[in-house]
């Protein structure tokens, strides 16, 4: 796509990422045939090509309109489209850099100001987070549908965890909304890892891995978070820890950027791509063990939700299934597996409606083959989806956990 920056845009520490984006794009279409959006709304300015237009206009100097904001807002962050485009346009990348300029250009409302700046102040914080879902737990009787499809339906509380040592070291991040919502994956994953001769490190000083901030209109505290958690991790990568294990696709998805993110911060460029070299999805350390030593028998018929994070971003779509059903689990088949559920990280806060549609859409298709139990790997869709009082939703390796003789 032959594109010109503007002269304001050309100061921007991005444009040459930006304009060199924009012209890898050929205009075929073929992203909206996998994008959510589109799906729902059939409007060219709700697909990844029109999206893409409407950043090469702003970057071109015309006019920036609350329309555009909204447009932009609408996106899901899915990055289906960069699986389905033959051209490899790096669309998140550049989806970033538009909302950048845009958010600075559109003021938002007050309601929209707050409930964005509510979220950066709750969601990376896990004890205050983990404080009000108990509080609403407890007074859930009390609080509008809304509110009550938030929270979980049954919190399963977390079991001790291992404590040998073993030689096999890895860190992992316990995350920020999961310790309240979920409290035993982390924990599953701990006793999974030790039954296979591999400890984890804990880092209480590691926090929030900075995807929160950065996609919600703070971009510059989503990379300070960054390089807080690297500063955090540092004297152990030295030390010759494995990996950095999450068990949040989610969040696994933002560090393994750390290294792009931060590629032009002089003290942080080659500590950030080690970071993200070391970043490992769960499924990635367990598949390469010999996991047949593990002894699990099991007949649960499950429904596998592959996020978005794990099979876009981090191009993993595949792999939970295939360790499952190497474990023995029996998977149901699930139509249109590669469409987003809506859950988005806070998109289901930011957009509800949207939002609602697509969990609907997803649990339809998850259900159709009559599944027992519906595993995912990501906290957000787990939630998301269990919000809607259907078929239970739980971490897949909580049941992996619960099958070990």
């Amino acid at each position: 796509m032959q594109t010109t920056l503007s002269e304001k845009s050309r100061q921007l520490p991005r444009a040459e990422e930006a304009e060199s984006i924009l012209r890898t794009c050929v205009h075929c279409g073929f992203c909206n045939a996998t994008c959510p959006t589109y799906q729902l709304l059939g409007d060219e300015l709700d697909g990844p090509r029109g999206r893409i237009y409407l950043i090469k206009q702003v970057l071109e100097g015309n006019e920036v309109t609350r329309k555009t904001q909204q447009h932009l807002d609408r996106c899901l962050s899915c990055r289906n489209c960069e699986t389905t485009c033959p051209s490899g346009v790096d669309y998140h990348n550049l989806l970033d850099i538009g909302r950048a300029v845009v958010d600075a250009a559109v003021p938002r409302s007050l309601d929209q100001r707050l409930l964005r700046e509510g979220l950066r102040s709750v969601v990376p914080n896990p004890g205050l987070f983990k404080a009000l879902v108990n509080s609403g737990q407890m007074f859930r009787a009390l609080l509008p549908n809304s509110l009550q499809a938030k929270l979980p339906r049954r919190v399963y509380p977390a079991k001790p965890r291992p404590t040998m040592r073993h030689s096999r070291r890895v860190l992992i991040l316990e995350g920020c909304v999961q310790p309240g919502l979920s409290p035993n994956t982390n924990a599953a994953a701990a006793r999974v890892l030790d039954r296979l001769g591999i400890s984890i490190t804990p880092v209480p000083e590691a926090g929030c891995c900075g995807a929160v901030d950065y996609h919600l209109d703070a971009q510059a505290a989503g990379l300070d978070r960054a390089r807080h958690n690297i500063d955090a991790w540092w004297p152990d990568i030295e030390n010759g820890v494995e990996a950095i294990v999450q068990t949040a696709s989610g969040c696994g998805a933002f560090i393994k950027d750390y290294g792009h993110l931060l590629r032009s911060d002089p003290a942080y460029a080659d500590k950030a791509k080690k970071v993200s070299a070391l970043a490992k999805d769960l499924v990635e350390v367990l598949r390469a063990e010999p996991l047949e030593k593990l002894g699990i028998h099991c007949a649960h018929r499950l429904a596998f939700h592959c996020p978005c994070t794990l099979q876009h971003a981090q191009k993993l779509g595949g792999a939970v299934e295939a360790l499952l059903i190497r474990l023995g689990f029996n998977l149901t088949p699930v139509p249109d597996s590669h469409l987003c559920c809506g859950s988005a990280g806070t998109y289901s806060l930011t957009q509800p409606e949207l939002s609602r549609q697509l969990r609907d859409n997803k649990l339809n298709a998850l259900e159709s083959g009559y599944p027992e139990v519906i595993v995912t790997a990501n906290i957000g869709c787990q939630a998301h989806l269990d919000g809607a009082g259907r078929t239970p939703v739980r971490h897949w390796i909580e049941l992996v956990e619960a099958a070990l003789p």
